[in-house]
């Protein structure tokens, strides 16, 4: 875990480098899903540091990619939509076989709206507490070291935040850091979290939370980004997205072991990873 000034010169350089140019990733009630609060409705956070000492943020990036099907090949109708979520291999320091391919489409103009359905899509691994929490969970998890999925609307308040001067000690320091308010509004049809903020007040952590920490101990937050592809999975993803964009049906006999839609079943003779299907 860095210090304050540590995050925001890597934070500076990342800044500089881009203007230059599952393990378990499914839902359970460890994860709070504070998407769910009513429009309105705020939820107070506080996030903690990563178990991982060599990461200088207490976040983990990830990178993921849609790929959207009209439909599953074999389902009773055919015509539902449905999106795949694949990892972008640029989250590994790969080359992402769907990136490559796109990356030359934002130079025409008729294939640039396209390009943007594929392009990666940015998401955050945080833990932490919720030390006010609107949701009626019926199984709360008896570790209350939360996990939070935040978006790129609420991390750039964060990041901005963070890399303002005024914010003197790391939010994330057990005795001098800083809740985070999380607040649901509604901008048209879509969410927006753009009023959310950090607290104006420090708070050290309560005894309760601190034996929280010492009983449960922190999450490596990497472990929780999606496994690394093999060079196997790298080709059922460029399989994938060129099905996709040829408008095919998604197969799950072919990819179902692989990557899959939500809710979509593997059939029994699905080809499997590592092996020939015969």
């Amino acid at each position: 875990m860095g210090s304050i000034a540590e995050i925001r010169a890597k934070l500076e350089a990342m800044e500089a480098k881009s203007s230059g140019k599952s393990r378990n990733t499914n839902t359970d009630n460890t994860l709070f899903q504070h998407w769910n609060i009513e429009e309105g409705q705020t939820a107070t956070v506080r996030f903690l540091p990563d178990g991982d000492p060599d990461n200088v943020f207490f976040w983990a990036e990830r990178l993921m990619i849609r790929l959207p099907f009209p439909g599953v090949k074999g389902a009773e109708d055919e015509s539902r939509g449905v999106t795949v979520q694949v990892p972008c291999g640029e989250m590994y320091g790969d080359a992402c076989p769907v990136l490559t391919e796109i990356r030359p489409w934002f130079k025409d103009p008729t294939l640039e709206d396209q390009a943007k359905t594929y392009w990666k899509k940015y998401s955050y691994i945080f833990q932490g507490f919720v030390c006010d929490n609107p949701l009626n969970e019926e199984n709360p998890p008896e570790n209350p070291i939360r996990r939070f999925v935040i978006n790129k609307q609420i991390f750039n308040l964060i990041k901005d935040a963070l890399m303002d001067p005024d914010m003197e000690d790391i939010p994330t320091d057990y005795t001098a850091g800083t809740d985070f308010i999380i607040k649901k509004t509604a901008k048209g049809q879509y969410a927006d979290y753009t009023t959310s903020k950090w607290a104006r007040k420090e708070r050290a952590l309560t005894e309760e939370e601190l034996a929280a920490i010492d009983e449960y101990g922190l999450n490596d937050l990497k472990d929780f980004l999606p496994e690394r592809p093999s060079a196997e999975h790298y080709q059922v993803i460029k399989e994938m997205f060129e099905a996709s964009v040829d408008g095919e049906l998604y197969d799950p006999e072919r990819w179902g072991n692989f990557y899959k839609p939500w809710g979509v079943e593997v059939p029994a003779n699905a080809a499997t990873p590592g092996l020939q299907k015969t």
